[in-house]
C-alpha cells in the first residue's frame, strides 16, 4: 500500500472513532482526531513527495512553454562553454559511437546542442528526430534543419506523456539534462521503450544530486539523484548498463539497453 493510501486508510478509521461507527469515542478522542488525521494525510503526502510520486511537477517546463520565451537567451545559456555537456561533449559523443544510418532521437533537444554532431555522425542515410515539447525549441529546431538542408532530421513535437514517436523507429534514445523535467517520468519511459527498436539502448545525462555536497540549485531543480531515475527507468523494462566515464564532475552518464522480450 502507498503512503498516500495509508494516509487515507488512516483519515477514514480516525473519522470512523470520530463518531461514524457504532460506539461513541470520549470528548477527548473526537477532539483530537481531526488534528491526527490532518497530522497524518500532511505527513504521507510528504513521504510520497520524497519517496514515490515521481509523477509529482516542479513547474520546471512553464518557461519553456511560454510562447513569448526569448530564445536566443536560451541559445546563450546552454551553449556556454562552461557546462559540462558543452565541455564533455566530444567525450559524449565518443561514448555513444553513432554510426552511419543509426536512427536517435535527442529528446529535449532543447536548442540542438547535439542535434548537429549527431546528424554528422548518422549521415545522410541515417535519421535523427529532434524531439521538442517548447515552442520556441521547435521553430529554432525547423530553421537550423532547413538552414543547414539536414534531410536527416526530423523535428517532432512531443508531448509532457510522450516522446510521440513511432514504434521500433529508433536504435538510440539520448536525454540531455532533461529527464528532471519529466513530470510524467513513467508514462515518457513507457513510449520511449515502445520507440526504440529491439536491443535499443537509452542513454540518460542528468545531474548528479547529492545531499550535503550539490548546490542549492540542484537540490532544488532536480527531484532525485541517479539511483532513483536509474531505479525508474529499469521499472520501465530497460536494463541498467552502468554509468559511462566521460569525466563528467556534475553530471552523470548511464547506459541502459531494451529489455528482450520474453
Amino acid at each position: 500500500m502507498s503512503a498516500y493510501s495509508q494516509s487515507i486508510a488512516t483519515v477514514f478509521t480516525l473519522a470512523w472513532l470520530a463518531g461514524c461507527g457504532p460506539a461513541k469515542p470520549t470528548p477527548e478522542v473526537a477532539a483530537e482526531a481531526p488534528a491526527a488525521a490532518a497530522e497524518a494525510v500532511e505527513s504521507a503526502a510528504s513521504e510520497s513527495a520524497e519517496d514515490a510520486a515521481p509523477e509529482a511537477s516542479l513547474g520546471l517546463n512553464e518557461r519553456f512553454l511560454d510562447p513569448e520565451m526569448k530564445v536566443d537567451e536560451w541559445v546563450e545559456r546552454f551553449g556556454a562553454e562552461s557546462r559540462e555537456v558543452v565541455l564533455r561533449q566530444p567525450q559524449v559523443l565518443e561514448a555513444l559511437a553513432l554510426e552511419p544510418g543509426a536512427r536517435v532521437a535527442d529528446i529535449g533537444a532543447g536548442t540542438g546542442l547535439y542535434v548537429a554532431p549527431f546528424a554528422e555522425a548518422v549521415g545522410a542515410e541515417g535519421k535523427v528526430y529532434a524531439v521538442e515539447i517548447s515552442p520556441g525549441f521547435l521553430d529554432l529546431l525547423r530553421t537550423s534543419a532547413t538552414d543547414n538542408a539536414w534531410t536527416q532530421v526530423e523535428v517532432v513535437e512531443g508531448t509532457e506523456r510522450s516522446p510521440e514517436l513511432p514504434a521500433n523507429s529508433v536504435d538510440v534514445v539520448f536525454i540531455c539534462d532533461t529527464y528532471h523535467h519529466f513530470d510524467h517520468p513513467q508514462d515518457m519511459l513507457k513510449s520511449i521503450h515502445d520507440a526504440l527498436a529491439p536491443g535499443g539502448v537509452l542513454y540518460l545525462l542528468d545531474f548528479k544530486r547529492i545531499e550535503g555536497e550539490s548546490s542549492d540549485w540542484i537540490l532544488g531543480h532536480v527531484r532525485a539523484g541517479q539511483q532513483v531515475f536509474s531505479d525508474e527507468v529499469v521499472a520501465a523494462g530497460f536494463v541498467d548498463k552502468g554509468a559511462v566515464d566521460v569525466g563528467l564532475e556534475e553530471n552523470y552518464l548511464v547506459r541502459f539497453e531494451k529489455a528482450p522480450a520474453e
